[in-house]
């Protein structure tokens, strides 16, 4: 379940409010590009700075602009375990099709608490679930046979492994049951983590760059390992200036550069520096998007 390419949509801002428009148009984008699916309000979406209002409302849009084409996965974490209870319980409502957990960021919770907190929005919904380890930005790290654990509540389906360390990728896939799927939460290391056992990736330069990134994971699946090797390396500069600052800056800077949305970020984020500007220019130029 929930193999492939899902990209980690931004969500475009005008006037300090969703860009309803230029949201529902980045979405038709992507699925005529054939990505396999759709996740807003992710990280990449600026979630944490989004009133709950707008969560639900950005969750909606793209439900409702996909119109079942595309499987969408909801981001609906938090440190709160209730409020992710709530926020998993409205996807569903919504129509979304899966929902992706970050595990829970400040608190720190112990390996204990980190395998309670999935099984308590797990027992309160029927909608698949992915974990989503990301100890950069939670300051906790969800260990392989933590995960094991996790892996076999019912509906947890899949994690977003953003650890950076392809050893504990192997190492946790060794772990977890079979038919637990694993995608990569960094673009970079799509390929290496399906040469382990991987599955795809939910990708922040899919926005971009979206048609390359599903040839990247074709190739792979149909056993052109050449062609993966090729489109990896391909891809690795853009990527790169994709994390040159914080996601989602430079990828909102993107977006705005080619027109589809306003380049507007919330505060504590700023928009990207003039000398990463540049570079995402060249960048887009050599993929023909400016």
């Amino acid at each position: 379940m929930f193999e492939g390419v899902h990209t980690a949509l931004v969500t475009p801002l005008k006037g300090n409010e969703v860009d309803e428009e230029a949201l529902a148009n980045m979405v038709e984008l992507q699925i005529r590009a054939g990505i396999n699916g759709l996740v807003p309000c992710g990280s990449t979406g600026e979630s944490a700075t989004l009133s709950h209002f707008e969560h639900r409302k950005v969750v909606e849009i793209v439900v409702t602009t996909a119109r079942g084409r595309v499987p969408v996965i909801a981001g609906t974490g938090s440190n709160s375990t209730l409020e992710a209870v709530e926020l998993t319980q409205h996807a569903k409502e919504a129509g979304a099709d899966g929902a992706l957990l970050i595990s829970p960021y400040y608190n720190k919770p112990t390996q204990e608490g980190i395998i309670r907190h999935y099984d308590q929005v797990a027992s309160a919904t029927s909608l698949p679930l992915i974990v989503y380890n990301i100890p950069g930005r939670t300051a906790s790290n969800i260990l392989p046979n933590t995960l094991a654990r996790i892996a076999e509540i019912e509906n947890v389906v899949a994690v977003k492994e953003a650890s950076g360390d392809l050893e504990q990728m192997s190492q946790a896939i060794a772990a977890c049951r079979s038919g637990f799927t694993f995608l990569s939460g960094d673009d970079a290391l799509t390929l290496p983590l399906m040469s382990v056992g991987g599955h795809g990736v939910i990708s922040t330069t899919s926005n971009v760059v979206p048609a390359e990134m599903v040839s990247l994971v074709q190739s792979f699946n149909s056993g052109d390992l050449q062609g993966a090797r090729e489109m990896h390396y391909r891809l690795l500069p853009l990527i790169e200036t994709m994390f040159s600052e914080t996601n989602p800056i430079p990828v909102k800077a993107a977006q705005a550069l080619r027109g589809l949305c306003e380049e507007e970020i919330r505060l504590p984020l700023l928009p990207i520096s003039s000398e990463n500007r540049e570079r995402l220019r060249i960048s887009l130029k050599e993929f023909e998007l400016l």
